[in-house]
């Protein structure tokens, strides 16, 4: 009867929960790309064309102090005394939707080697004090440069990356293991797991008052299993994203190439490395759908191609570590988007000339379960390449399964990375774009 006597009040109560429910798209933005030099340099002024998209913001990164286990900048003086923490924040005033959260670790606040590696992250965990201390050092960040909240980047230990072994070295491993079980990345993982579902509650009750957001991102390698309770954290999360990239690099694996961000199960793979497997990881877990970000890297992973290697074995053998650096980035192994489509040429670009034998050869992603890949053989004059990469299509087909999946939304690693600057011939921000038009 209320609804015949308000129409317009019921159909209002009616499209709430339909905006409530609107994708969220967070952006990562890594302020070393300030650093690149020419066409790669990336100012707080180019992320404006992308704040009207992303919903959230996500700074990286902030670092643990080595000594006292407190937040603190990771670069203090581009952080705080050339004040970019507050040019960020500053971003809210025109765009007064976004979020802009203060993100922890990365993988750029590393100290150590091997199991060693980040201990103080560990460390943190054991003592409640310490605890509190960090949530209080990090509401006092967050609220004295006007963020809306935290993210975790928790550096956890890794994986142990994937190693080439022989028939007979594939024999011995099996039966190796058979006795001496896998290798234990952290002996008091359950202890760690429960601790960070302590860290986080406490977190959020230091930034209830003013209603700050707590969110995780679960880095690339990092064994869900081991380190996190999805049903107890799931209560003071915001959000999470899962990472779900970087499987292979040329780092961990210099003589295998692969897809470095598989969106479904592949053949001869641990079956936990790709993005479905994640998902549902998380969600049969007790972690609400609507809650969980798909990870989609904006650049892609080279290997070098030498002479003798497999290219038509999928995916390749026989590589010499990684490819050269592009002319942005300056990081042998990694390209950007712009820097790939500038050497494996745009496809919705009018083609000028016939194609070379030195030109790129590009593998589409008919199946939607790997993601693209392009390589070009070495000659006498060049260097042979194999990259594996994030295209449009490709992040467009993730959004389609966020979309199938009924989950929160996608964060994009990183805006700098992208074609921010429309070298590709589609607009700024190709990537972007592309899951921003999916997801509508």
């Amino acid at each position: 009867m209320g609804c015949f006597k308000s129409y317009v009040i019921c159909a209002f109560a009616l499209l709430v929960p339909i905006l409530a429910d609107q994708p969220k798209i967070v952006c990562n933005y890594e302020t070393k790309a300030h650093l690149r030099e020419g066409q790669g340099k990336f100012e707080v002024s180019d992320l404006d064309p992308a704040l009207d998209i992303c919903t959230h913001l996500q700074y990286g990164y902030a670092a643990i102090n080595d000594n006292t286990l407190k937040l603190v900048p990771l670069n203090e003086q581009y952080d705080v005394i050339k004040d970019n923490y507050r040019k960020i924040t500053d971003l809210k005033s025109r765009h007064p939707k976004l979020k802009t959260l203060l993100s922890v670790g990365g993988n750029e606040d590393t100290t150590g080697e091997g199991n060693e590696k980040n201990l103080k992250y560990r460390e943190l965990l054991e003592s409640s004090t310490k605890r509190i201390a960090f949530a209080n050092s990090a509401y006092t960040l967050v609220k004295s440069f006007g963020f809306d909240g935290i993210d975790l980047a928790w550096e956890f230990p890794e994986n142990k990356p994937k190693k080439v072994h022989s028939t007979i070295g594939k024999l011995w491993k099996s039966f190796k293991k058979t006795f001496t079980g896998d290798s234990i990345l952290d002996e008091k993982a359950a202890e760690h797991k429960d601790q960070f579902v302590a860290l986080v509650r406490e977190l959020k009750n230091a930034f209830k008052a003013d209603n700050f957001q707590v969110s995780l991102t679960v880095l690339p390698n990092v064994n869900s299993s081991l380190f996190y309770d999805p049903r107890n954290l799931a209560p003071n999360l915001d959000f999470v994203t899962i990472q779900c990239f970087d499987y292979y690099t040329p780092q961990r694996t210099p003589e295998i190439a692969d897809y470095p961000a598989p969106l479904y199960e592949l053949i001869d793979r641990r079956p936990d490395e790709n993005c479905d497997a994640q998902v549902k990881f998380w969600m049969q877990n007790g972690f609400p759908g609507s809650k969980i970000l798909l990870g989609i890297p904006t650049y892609g992973r080279t290997w070098h191609l030498t002479s003798d290697a497999k290219v038509d074995s999928v995916p390749p053998e026989g590589l010499d570590g990684p490819g050269e650096a592009g002319p942005f980035t300056k990081e042998s192994g990694i390209l950007s988007y712009p820097e790939i489509c500038m050497k494996v040429g745009n496809p919705h670009a009018a083609k000028s000339k016939p194609p070379s034998p030195t030109d790129f050869k590009i593998i589409p992603d008919a199946t939607k379960k790997r993601g693209v890949y392009a390589y070009r053989l070495p000659t006498d004059n060049q260097q042979g390449i194999w990259i594996g990469y994030e295209s449009p299509e490709t992040a467009s087909i993730k959004a389609e399964y966020v979309k199938a999946k009924g989950l929160g939304g996608v964060a994009l690693d990183d805006l700098t990375l992208d074609d921010f600057k429309g070298v590709c011939g589609y607009n700024r921000y190709a990537i972007l774009q592309s899951v921003r038009t999916t997801l509508q």
